[in-house]
């Protein structure tokens, strides 16, 4: 199963710089980085990344992670997918831009 990392810009070139990544301060913060699914990916960008140009949408797969990915409730309750270490660059599937267009980020298709 694809899951989906969502970055600003500086946070994706220090995991390509350095070839990993502890995530983006929030997943500092909470101890975990976050990650969602494709069925909740669109209410991740309208909750936390509303407006904001630049990103990157990035995809790895769940059972690459191994053990440390853990799936967690968080809004109403729906399961979300946090890693408890960091992320390896070479675990990332594949990463592209997130567009900003007129009616909020332009996902296009996941796989």
């Amino acid at each position: 199963m694809m899951i989906y990392k969502i970055f600003r810009g500086p946070e994706w070139q220090q995991l390509e710089r350095d070839g990993s990544t502890s995530g983006a301060p929030v997943d500092l913060a909470d101890g975990y980085i976050h990650f969602s699914t494709a069925e909740t990916l669109r209410g991740t960008l309208e909750k936390h990344f509303a407006g904001e140009d630049g990103l990157s949408l990035l995809a790895c797969d769940a059972e690459m992670l191994g053990s440390e990915l853990r799936w967690e409730p968080s809004r109403g309750g729906v399961l979300f997918p946090h890693l408890y270490r960091a992320l390896r660059r070479n675990e990332v599937i594949w990463q592209r831009p997130l567009p900003l267009g007129p009616d909020g980020h332009e996902i296009g298709e996941l796989a």
